[in-house]
């Protein structure tokens, strides 16, 4: 966790930063990115599962007592990228489906849990 975990967090972190401050109109991103909801979802269905198993496998390696700050890490923090990523398709796009994001945050979801939840099955025999 010494050099990994803490880039993951800045990238994260500055993906949130930026989305957010678009969405307080403070740096104007609209209109900068073509990406389609379809290619969003897309993208958050990669992310989210490829998240989960990342997690699942540093999880696996590290102490105990970072695995909570991993599961946010893990969680919360690319769904940032797809934020960003939203904030910067054509502003008619954005209004004409503002809950885009939020759903590719469903999605995302969604599939980092399924390598969490199926991380210990099937149980191996000890033969």
């Amino acid at each position: 966790m010494r050099r990994l975990e803490p880039t993951i967090f800045a990238f994260f972190c500055a993906c949130w930063v930026l989305a957010l401050l678009h969405e307080l109109g403070v740096i104007p991103l609209a209109d900068t990115l073509r990406i389609e909801p379809q290619g969003l979802f897309t993208l958050a269905a990669f992310g989210g599962w490829l998240a989960g198993n990342v997690y699942v496998a540093r999880r696996r390696i590290l102490p105990r007592v970072f695995h909570r700050r991993l599961l946010l890490l893990y969680l919360v923090g690319p769904p940032g990228i797809l934020f960003l990523l939203w904030a910067m398709a054509p502003a008619d796009w954005q209004r004409a489906a503002p809950l885009t994001a939020i759903l590719a945050f469903g999605v995302s979801t969604i599939l980092f849990l399924v390598p969490y939840f199926l991380r210990r099955w099937p149980q191996r025999s000890q033969d």
